[in-house]
C-alpha cells in the first residue's frame, strides 16, 4: 500500500476510534485528539486537571479501543523505585530472579505522578526515552508501542511534588483538563447513574499501530516548517537574540531542542488525521501550546503579574 492510501486509512481509522472513546466519554474533544497526536507520534503525554475529571477514565478508555496491554500505578509519598520497575529476589534454588514491575506494559497510566518524591518520579526516566529499563546491572527492553500517560493535580494542591524539569521534558503534551460544560455535565451525570454497561472494543493491534507511527514519521515536512518551529522554540529562551521582551522579562529558562522534534513530529499526525499529506505552519502552531507550555519556566515576576504561558507562546507566533 502506498503511503497516501495509507494516510487515507489512517485518516478513517481515526474516525472510527474517536466514535469509540466517545462511547465512554462526553466531551472533552481537544484532550482526546492531542492524547491520541502524542500517542501516534510515539510521545508521552501528561494530563493536568483536579480531581475527578476523568483522566483515569480517558486513558483506561483509549488503551481499550486502542486494543493494548495497559497498567496503572498509582504513584504515593512512600512509593519506592523497585515497585515501579521490578525487582530482584532470591528463588527456592537460591538463584536471583527478576520480577518485572507494573511499567512492563505497553500504556501506563502514572496516576497523581507529583504525589510520590523526584526519587521515584525518576523511576520513570529511562523508561520514557529509551523504552528501556535497567535493574541490578540488567538491561531489558520494552515492548513496542510503549507510552507513559500521567496525570497531575496541580501543584497548589496539598501533599504535592513539583516535577523536575528534566522529567516535565520527556513529556510530548502538557495536557490541561477544564471542568466540563453544564449540558456535557448532565450528559455525564445521565449515563454513569444507571445501571447501563458499555462496551468498548479493540479497533487496533500492536504491530497497526506501530505500523502507523512509522508512516508519520515517514510523512515530508518542507524546510520551511522545520526553520519555522525551529525558530519559535530558539525564541522562548531569554538570552537568545531572537527572544522578544515578554520572554526576556518573564522566563527564567526555554525550551530545548526536543520541543522541536516534538513540534514537527506532532505537527506531522495533526496534519495527517486531518488527510493532509504534509504539516504547514498552521499544524505547528495548533500543537504549540501543549508542548511549549511545560518547557517554558516562568520567574516569580510573571507569577506575580499573572502573566500566562498561554499569552506568551501567542506572541511567538
Amino acid at each position: 500500500m502506498s503511503d497516501v492510501a495509507a494516510i487515507e486509512q489512517f485518516v478513517k481509522r481515526y474516525k472510527d476510534l474517536k466514535t469509540e472513546i466517545a462511547k465512554v466519554i462526553v466531551g472533552q474533544d481537544d484532550v482526546v485528539n492531542q492524547i491520541l497526536i502524542s500517542i501516534f507520534s510515539g510521545g508521552h503525554s501528561l494530563l493536568i486537571g483536579v480531581p475527578g475529571l476523568a483522566k483515569t477514565l480517558m486513558v483506561n478508555t483509549i488503551a481499550q479501543a486502542l486494543g493494548l496491554d495497559f497498567k496503572r500505578i498509582q504513584f504515593t509519598p512512600d512509593l519506592m523505585p523497585s515497585d515501579i520497575l521490578g525487582s530482584e529476589i532470591l528463588d527456592e534454588d537460591r538463584h536471583f530472579k527478576f520480577i518485572k514491575g507494573p511499567i512492563f506494559s505497553n500504556i501506563i497510566l502514572a496516576d497523581e505522578i507529583n504525589r510520590t518524591p523526584p526519587k521515584t518520579q525518576a523511576a520513570l526516566l529511562e523508561a520514557m526515552q529509551e523504552r528501556a529499563v535497567t535493574v541490578a546491572g540488567h538491561h531489558y527492553k520494552l515492548e513496542l508501542p510503549y507510552f507513559v500517560l500521567a496525570t497531575q493535580n496541580p501543584i497548589e494542591q496539598e501533599g504535592t511534588y513539583p516535577l523536575p524539569e528534566a522529567q516535565l521534558d520527556r513529556f510530548m503534551f502538557a495536557i490541561n483538563l477544564d471542568y466540563p460544560s453544564f449540558q456535557e455535565e448532565v450528559e455525564v451525570v445521565k449515563a454513569t447513574t444507571t445501571d447501563k454497561q458499555v462496551k468498548v472494543n479493540a479497533l487496533f493491534s500492536a504491530k497497526e499501530i506501530t505500523d502507523f507511527q512509522h508512516l508519520i514519521r515517514r510523512i515530508p515536512v518542507a524546510d520551511n516548517v522545520i526553520e519555522y518551529a525551529v525558530a519559535m522554540v530558539g525564541k522562548t529562551r531569554p538570552n537568545g537574540n531572537t527572544a522578544n521582551d515578554l520572554v526576556k522579562n518573564y522566563i527564567d529558562w526555554g525550551a530545548g531542542p526536543r520541543a522541536s522534534q516534538n513540534l514537527i513530529l506532532a505537527a506531522k499526525t495533526h496534519a495527517a488525521i486531518h488527510g493532509k499529506f504534509s504539516p504547514d505552519i498552521e499544524n505547528v502552531q495548533a500543537v504549540a501550546y501543549s508542548i511549549l507550555r511545560h518547557r517554558i519556566i516562568k520567574n516569580y515576576k510573571a507569577e506575580a503579574e499573572g502573566i500566562s504561558e498561554i499569552k506568551i507562546i501567542n506572541s511567538l507566533f
